[in-house]
């Protein structure tokens, strides 16, 4: 085994046994070696996927092409920095390697406010979001080739078992809203996530109840009353987090924006179902250009109109 995996396993394990012994402030200590193994195991499956390059470019951060002395080129790393949690997703979505690394976002957001200052998540919320990553550490080992059970020792049955418990408890929370009558049919696909601390088991307490707005809802991990359109809010927020990230750093369109009508976050663009998860609002075309509506382009004067059609008809009133 190289350096690299034996150094992934036992940060794993040691993030393990830090969760197992179920003591608050054990909770942030495995943040930090679960996050730090889960890198380091995503690397070595990036190295195992092209076993004739170099790892230390593979791997590095920033690549410059340089002349190979034989008519063609090659890549050496610059500075001795590696990928980090992001470069790292999109290098491991490059190379077709299928993980969802959805929920070691919000890990990182934990390890770096651990790092940078103190965490304001209750030890419940954190325990929970370490082992919501279970399942990242499971797709990863597998891609690796090797099976966790092998390699984790005794640690692995925390993973089984957590597993479990949780699963137990997201599907019961998430058979709360069954009822419900989203204005948006994708949220009916999501698990509910708490604006506070961003877990997945939000419950409503009114089982029957049908109406989205009308939601009494709770967090069973940081035990607070949440907002129906704060909840519908963070739960898209969460579900768009990458695609968002990476219209932002590449010019695309991002796929959720501000609703006009109801000012939330929460309106849906780039899909066959286009509108606003909160209010329902659905933006038709310009009444002018007839080019479709959305929540970036619409006039804040009027909302038949896009921006610069508007501007254009009315710029010498």
């Amino acid at each position: 085994m190289s350096e690299l995996f034996n150094n992934a396993v036992d940060s794993i394990v040691l993030g393990l046994e830090d969760y197992q012994t179920n003591e608050p402030q054990r909770a942030l200590s495995a943040v930090r070696n679960l996050y730090a193994g889960v890198l380091l195991l995503g690397k070595e499956v990036l190295v195992r996927q092209v076993p004739n390059a170099k790892p230390e470019v593979l791997l590095a951060a920033r690549v410059k092409p340089m002349p190979d002395g034989c008519g063609g080129i090659t890549y050496v790393a610059v500075g001795c920095s590696t990928v980090d949690f992001t470069t790292l997703g999109r290098r491991l979505k490059d190379f077709k390697v299928n993980v969802d690394l959805k929920d070691m976002e919000r890990l990182s957001e934990i390890r770096n406010d651990i790092e940078h200052r103190s965490s304001d998540q209750p030890p419940e919320a954190i325990r929970e979001h370490v082992a919501a990553v279970f399942p990242t550490v499971v797709q990863l080992f597998r891609h690796a080739g090797e099976e966790p059970g092998d390699v984790l020792g005794e640690t692995w049955h925390v993973i089984l078992e957590v597993r479990g418990i949780y699963e137990a408890e997201a599907k019961a929370c998430q058979g709360t809203v069954e009822a419900v009558k989203w204005a948006k049919s994708i949220m009916s696909e999501l698990a509910l996530r708490c604006p506070n601390c961003n877990s997945m088991l939000v419950e409503q307490l009114d089982t029957a109840n049908d109406d989205p707005l009308s939601m009494r809802c709770s967090c069973r991990a940081c035990v607070s009353e949440l907002d129906p359109e704060e909840v519908i809010e963070a739960t898209l927020g969460r579900h768009f987090a990458v695609e968002a990230y990476i219209a932002v750093k590449d010019g695309g369109e991002e796929p959720l924006g501000m609703c006009p009508e109801c000012g939330r976050d929460t309106y849906i663009w780039g899909s066959e179902d286009d509108g606003c998860a909160v209010c329902g609002a659905v933006l038709g075309r310009c009444f002018l250009c007839e080019e479709p509506l959305s929540p970036w382009s619409v006039s804040s004067d009027d909302e038949s109109w896009c921006s610069y059609c508007h501007y254009k008809m009315h710029k010498d009133d």
